[in-house]
């Protein structure tokens, strides 16, 4: 398996990994805060469809490396909060929610989960982005918090978030076209 995300529309990417499961295990880590903010962020999630999402990003501390951004992604500094909808709520398979984002529709993000054996098949769609940029940027983002989550699920100490970060976006700049 690719641990790049791979675009498969105009305006979607789509990412896979392999965690090691139950399948119960990996779901508690998308839906309970404080399990997603070890990965990704912390916030609350109404669990039904038309549902809130509320995310609260700190990349900076994510890891424990307190590393700063890079100078290009220095507003991403500090807490962030983003605020969303639920769109599909089916444990433990299927979580989608919106996206708010570099466009005025939010994209959406949809994450499908299936048992393989002992481990989990985690796939990551984020659909609906407005543009290259934003299409990079989500890239080198759901492909640096994933590789949070596979150590985090493995219990291995993560690597920095954001020299991650820096140098996955500079390779989604390479790997997706300008087309």
């Amino acid at each position: 398996m690719n641990d790049y995300g791979t675009r498969i529309a105009s305006d979607t990417v789509r990412l896979e990994r392999v965690l090691p499961g139950p399948i119960e295990r990996v779901w508690s880590y998308l839906v309970d805060s404080d399990k997603r903010g070890q990965w990704l962020a912390y916030g609350e999630i109404e669990p039904h469809v038309g549902g809130s999402v509320e995310h609260r990003f700190h990349n900076s501390k994510l890891t424990g490396h307190d590393d700063p951004p890079p100078p290009e992604f220095a507003r991403y500094d500090g807490e962030h909060l983003m605020t969303a909808r639920v769109l599909a709520y089916a444990p433990p398979h299927l979580l989608a929610y919106t996206w708010p984002g570099g466009g005025e529709v939010p994209s959406e993000v949809r994450f499908e989960l299936a048992q393989e054996g002992d481990d989990v098949r985690l796939t990551v769609t984020h659909s609906r982005l407005p543009n290259r940029d934003e299409m990079v940027s989500v890239s080198g983002g759901w492909h640096t918090h994933l590789g949070v989550l596979a150590d985090r699920l493995a219990e291995r100490s993560p690597v920095s978030f954001w020299q991650t970060f820096a140098r996955l976006h500079d390779e989604y700049q390479r790997r997706i076209p300008r087309s």
